[in-house]
């Protein structure tokens, strides 16, 4: 598989006349799913189960790497409303964060 990738890569970089795609790696696509995670989640944690860290330091890596590809606060978020505590109590098992009320209902976020 890994002669495959290389000889694709290759052909790529010739066919687009980018000298760099021969740098890229599947150790690449590792740090760029661990940074794309970790901006999504804000959760260090996570994101060190989801790459099998047992050292949260190994993570810091992912967390730098958001910080400086990420520099504008432009996120995305998913906005709800909720005018009961049934409903709110949903939003927030379905990983809502509570922002605050406003007339009389509860506001909540999610990351995209």
């Amino acid at each position: 598989m890994n002669k495959l990738f290389c000889r694709q890569r290759k052909i790529l970089a010739y066919r687009l006349n980018n000298p760099r795609l021969p740098q890229i790696s599947f150790h690449t696509f590792r740090h760029w799913h661990g940074t794309m995670f970790f901006h999504k989640t804000k959760s260090v944690p996570h994101t060190a189960q989801r790459l099998g860290h047992k050292n949260w330091k190994n993570t810091q890596i992912y967390v730098h790497l958001e910080a400086v590809l990420f520099t504008e606060e432009s996120d995305s978020f998913y906005s709800a409303v909720a005018d009961t505590v049934e409903h709110a109590r949903k939003l927030v098992e379905s990983g809502f964060d509570y922002i605050c009320d406003f007339s009389g209902v509860k506001i909540f976020r999610k990351r995209k």
